[in-house]
This record gives structure tokens, sequence and C-alpha cells, in this order.
């Protein structure tokens, strides 16, 4: 973190976040990390981030990214079966954020528009007063995510950018959502309406790796892709009325902290 307050908090540092935050370096970075030297950063890597490996197949790495997107033993991520509830599409640290005349309004951290995030005015207005929930992936999560609930899917719209990172403290100096890298699809539902799941590149993230780039019917759980190296995010946007959140999420976002989720876990009720 110190690395990181340094980079945007002081002149020097901000003068190298630009080359840092560069997609040219993010290419750079993910093309050594398939290589088969990185394979010896695993250990070091498994070790420092304190990951329970008994989670985890961890046979058969020919790289370090082989690692990062290390699959799960089946049973491990359960996904949620009443088709009322909404589940996460991820591992990760869950905020939930109010959209209010096309604003997300997060607690301790710099505010964004939706159709800023979108670059679509039309479906931005499909969200005003509705929710905007935030899945935080830190290095130790699991990075393969699927689809946060079952409908016909839209073709996927990536939208070029930066690699700013995705700590809190990056998300308080500004709209890192609206810089970022990102690539978002729209699932039309039967219990949730039309929503928009997005996910976006972090700092030195090779690449965002979807399964799927065009219009296909999709199943909630089922496996849509992988991040590969660094902490990224994927945002939920979901219509005003479609869902209610559990509460105990919901207070822990209004005092600023986030929720540790599981793939598959239940996080609302439809309404």
């Amino acid at each position: 973190m110190d690395t990181l307050h340094f980079l945007y908090h002081t002149a020097p540092g901000r003068m190298l976040l630009k080359p840092l935050c560069s997609r040219a370096l993010s290419r750079l970075c993910g093309a050594f990390l398939d290589s088969r030297p990185s394979k010896l950063l695993i250990n070091t890597f498994i070790k420092k981030s304190g990951i329970d490996t008994s989670d985890y197949e961890m046979d058969g790495f020919t790289c370090f990214n082989d690692c990062f997107t290390r699959r799960v033993k089946p049973g491990r991520r359960p996904v949620e079966r009443s088709e009322d509830r909404m589940i996460s599409p991820s591992d990760g640290l869950l905020s939930v954020w109010p959209i209010e005349e096309g604003v997300v309004i997060p607690v301790k951290q710099s505010r964004y528009t939706v159709e800023g995030m979108l670059r679509d005015r039309k479906l931005a207005e499909r969200y005003r007063g509705g929710l905007c929930l935030v899945y935080r992936l830190c290095v130790d999560n699991y990075h393969r995510y699927g689809y946060v609930e079952s409908g016909r899917k839209s073709k996927n719209r990536f939208i070029s950018g930066v690699l700013h990172t995705v700590q809190p403290i990056a998300l308080e100096q500004g709209p890192v959502f609206m810089e970022n890298c990102r690539e978002y699809t729209c699932i039309k539902t039967k219990n949730f309406g039309i929503l928009t799941q997005m996910e976006v590149g972090a700092m030195l993230v090779g690449k965002i790796s979807n399964h799927e780039p065009g219009t296909a019917e999709v199943k909630r759980g089922e496996e849509k892709g992988t991040f590969l190296y660094g902490g990224s995010t994927i945002i939920v946007l979901v219509e005003k009325g479609k869902v209610r959140i559990d509460p105990q999420i919901l207070e822990a976002s209004a005092k600023g902290e986030e929720t540790p989720v599981l793939y598959g876990q239940a996080v609302g009720t439809k309404m």
C-alpha cells in the first residue's frame, strides 16, 4: 500500500503512473506471465498471497497465469439454486451503491456516471434509480467468473482505456471505472430485468478474457471468462425495483465497508 500511496499522492509518483497504467506495459507483463520462466514465481506468489490451495486444482501449471486462473475443485463453489435469488458472479469484495439521477454515489470514493461508464446514454437511462453492484477481486481471489443470471446475452462491447489499480486508494482519487479498459454485455433475464455485467481491467492485468463474444443463451453460474494477473472488478447494473439486496450487505456498504462473497453465493432476492 505504501507504493500505491507514492503513486497516487506524490508528484513523482503521478509522473510514473501514466506509463504504469498503459496497455502496452500490461501486454508486456502479460506476455512474460504466459511464458515458462514465469512458473518460478508461483510458489512465492501463493505464499505471499496466503492462498488456501486446498480449494483449487494445483497440477499441470506451465506458467504463472495457469496458476492465477487455476480452477476450483468440484463442489467448492456451489451456485445458489433458487431462481428468485441473485448470485455473485465471482469471488471478491462486494459493495452496493445507489444510482441517483444517473450518478453512482459510493461512500468515501469518487462519484461517476453510468453513461460515462457505458458510453451509451439510452442504456444508462435504464438504470436510473437502480443499483450498482461492485465486486472487487484481489490477487488471492479465484479469477474465473460466471454469468450473474440466466437469459439472452447481447454482443460484448469493449471500451479501450488505461489500467489504474482498483484498490480503494485509486478509487478515491478519480472515476477509475470511467477510465479503465472494460467490457460489458447486457443479459435479458426472466427475474431481474435487463442486467448489465461489466468486467473492468486493472493495473498489470494482461487482459479480460470472455469466452462468448456474441449473442447467446447463457445460464447463471456458467463460466463467463477469466482475468489474467492483477486484481480487478466486475460491475453489475440492476434496474430500479428488481432486486432486494441482503440487508447486511447494504448496511456494510453504507458504512463504506466491503462484504466478502464467493462465486455463486446469493446476494439478493427478486422483488
